[in-house]
Order: C-alpha cells, then structure tokens, then sequence
C-alpha cells in the first residue's frame, strides 16, 4: 500500500531530527565551550566548611548565671546587637531575631539596639521586646548623619544614577540606599547611644541562623584580639565604584603612614580570579566581607585612619554619584588599616541572607545543608571571594 506524500515527510522529517541530536550529543567540544567550563570550576573548589567544624580556637567564655538578664549579668561587656530597620519590616526583624535568641542570645542576653530614620511604633517595640528577656532600646538618627549633605548637587546625582541604571546597577536610583550605605559606612558609630558601647554584632531582616553558638562570642573578640568577624566574602559590582579604589590610592599616597606591615593588599588587588572585576574596578579585586553580618570593634572605625578614610571618600560626593557601599568601604579600610590576622571568619554561625549562606558542618546546625553557598543558579558561585582570602590571609 502506497504512503501518503505527507506522511512520508513527516517521517523524513523525524530521521533528520534524530540525526541531528545524535550529531549535538556527540560533537567535540569547541575550545570557547571548553574555556567556559573551566571557568566555571575554577568558582567550584572544595569549601572548608565540609569539614567538620568545631568552637573556634583561643579563650572561650561559655554561657553560666553571669549572663542573667538584667544587673545579674554581670558577665557581659559593652557590646550590642545593633539592627537598622525600618517599622514596615517589623515582620522580618522579628524573623531575625528569633532566630538569633533561639540560636545564641537566650544564653547571654546582650542588649539589642534598633535604629531608624523615623520614630519606631508602639507596635514595633512592643513586638521586639516581646522576643527577648534582654534590653531593647529605639533610638533616632540624627538628621545631620542621614540626610544628604550640603556638598552633593542633586542635578549630578540625577544624572550619575541614570548611567547606573543603565549600567543595570541595584538599588542606583534609591537615594535612601545611598543614604543608608554612606551611614553604615561612616556615621553609625557616632551616633551617642552607641558612645560606650564597643563592640556589635550588625542583624538585618529577614536573615537567618541556623546554629547553636554556646560561647560569647563579643568575648571572643576581645579575648583574642580581634577586631572583625565575617561569614560571607564576596565580588562587588564594579559597576558601582569605579572610582573607589583610585581615590583609595589617593588617600593611601597621602597618608602612607596608615597602611598597616601585615595588610590583606593582595586580597584587595587580585587581578587573577576575576580579572574582568579588577579592571572594571581600576585595581580593585571587589573583594568585601558581605558587611549585612559583622561582628566588629567599633574601636577600628573610630581610629584617626579610618575616620581620616571615610572623611576623604565622603567629600568625593561618591556615595551618591556612583553606588559605593559599606562592604566596600569596610573591607577596604580593614584590608589596609588593620593587621589582616585580626580578621576572623565565624565559620561555625550558619548564616543566610538571600541569596547566600554559610553553613558549616557540626552537629549544632540545623536547616542549613553543609556547604552550601548558594541556592541560587550556578554563576552566583563565582561571587565566593573567601578561596581568596584563605589564600592571602587565613581561616581563621
């Protein structure tokens, strides 16, 4: 029996297709498809946190009766947990704050102190207060620290975050994100609640904690001498500091005297992991300790060389016409100012902000697979800087 003319095309049809599956899964690999390859296992090395993970090393205080709530705590130092937020992220902080009483504060009941450009509701203290047996204090930044200065031409503004637009930039165009990173950068310290206070541990909202930490870990700082405590390490956006690094060479040509003999220079300057980042940057590998977690010494950035540093880069007007942000800022000054051994990775807090994590390998963690770093598409792996900073500083 004779096949019909379209059916003998639809089945011509079909051989070719099949053929020209085979030919796709079988054909060699072209050079360019070889090279993107390995570019995207260099991002893919072996996380130290599949390693099973313990406390960390050095003097430990661990949680006793010293650490009641209240004048009984006697125990704690001056250190806060410090939260800039705002009353309609009220759900979120809370979020974050369960999580980190339930984790670690239950056992030391450091203070949290909150701050907001308003005044927060009733609503907002009472719910916080409500999580913690420890104090909750609600404080106003003053305008001076928040709003614009005088020196910033909001004509050139407009026009710079156009260009950051344009350049497809995050958050370019909210000037209350431009506020917020020139305040965390430079100004929060100053505010008076925080004037004999030393030591923070910085929480946002809407992040999460996963693991149980049984030792105070603001007297870990200050037992073993350090200064500032990260969990993620990543690439910036070039795009929104071309000009940080340059004026930081201007800074540092002025002021040599401030860069510390044990500096992270090498961390700040790698050009060979993401050369494109470097030269985007003018030098700057955008390499920062994701500042949404630090554990810090406020000490530091009350120094004359970070005040020095920040002063210069606000009068640039940069925060404002370009994107700079306080990681940036952060991880520059401690990368030039401080001896990089001061410098200490939390390895043991499991940590998330989206898209983020870090998430060790103990038994105290829960809700966090064991070295996960992204849980995002594949090419977020190559925002990991910490490969860079084991291998120029450390892990601890």
């Amino acid at each position: 029996m004779a096949i019909a003319r379209p059916v003998r095309v639809l089945g011509f049809a079909a051989v070719v297709m099949w053929f020209f599956f085979i030919w796709q899964v079988l054909k060699p690999t072209s050079p360019s498809s070889k090279h993107k390859a390995k570019e995207i296992i260099k991002s893919f090395e072996r996380d130290p946190n599949l390693d099973p993970t313990g406390e960390p090393e050095g003097i430990l205080v661990h949680s006793s009766d010293e650490y009641a709530p209240g004048p009984a705590g006697t125990a704690r130092i001056n250190a806060t947990l410090l939260a800039l937020v705002r009353n309609e992220e009220l759900n979120d902080m809370l979020s974050s704050m369960h999580d980190l009483e339930r984790t670690w504060n239950h056992k030391f009941n450091y203070p949290w102190t909150f701050f907001n450009d308003v005044p927060f509701t009733e609503e907002f203290k009472k719910k916080t207060q409500a999580l913690t047996k420890a104090e909750c204090r609600y404080e106003l930044i003053p305008k001076e620290h928040w709003g614009v200065p005088d020196w910033i031409n909001m004509d050139l503004y407009k026009e710079s975050t156009q260009i950051l637009k344009e350049k497809k930039v995050q958050y370019a165009d909210m000037i209350s994100y431009h506020q917020m990173c020139r305040w965390n950068s430079g100004l929060f310290y100053h505010h008076p609640a925080l004037a004999n206070t030393q030591y923070y541990w910085r929480v946002e909202p809407k992040v999460h904690f996963f693991c149980d930490v049984d030792y105070d870990v603001f007297r870990y700082m200050q037992d073993n001498n350090k200064t500032y405590g990260f969990t993620i390490n990543l690439y910036d956006s070039p795009d929104s500091i071309p000009t940080l690094w340059p004026e930081t060479l201007k800074f540092i040509a002025e002021h040599p005297e401030y860069v510390h003999e044990n500096n992270a220079m090498d961390w700040l300057t790698d050009k060979v992991r993401r050369p494109d980042h470097n030269k985007k940057a003018n030098g700057y590998s955008t390499c920062h300790f994701w500042s949404n977690f630090e554990i810090a010494d406020m000490s530091f950035w009350r120094s004359k060389a970070y005040e020095d540093y920040f002063n210069h880069l606000d009068r640039t007007g940069n925060f404002f016409y370009e994107r700079w942000g306080d990681a940036p800022v952060h991880s520059i000054g401690l990368g030039l100012f401080e001896d990089k051994s001061r410098i200490h990775w939390f390895r043991d807090i499991g940590y998330q902000h989206i898209p983020f994590f870090n998430c060790p390998n103990s038994p105290k963690c829960k809700g966090c697979v064991t070295g996960r770093f992204t849980d995002g598409e594949s090419f977020l792996y190559r925002e990991d800087c910490r490969p860079n900073w084991f291998k120029f500083a450390s892990q601890g």
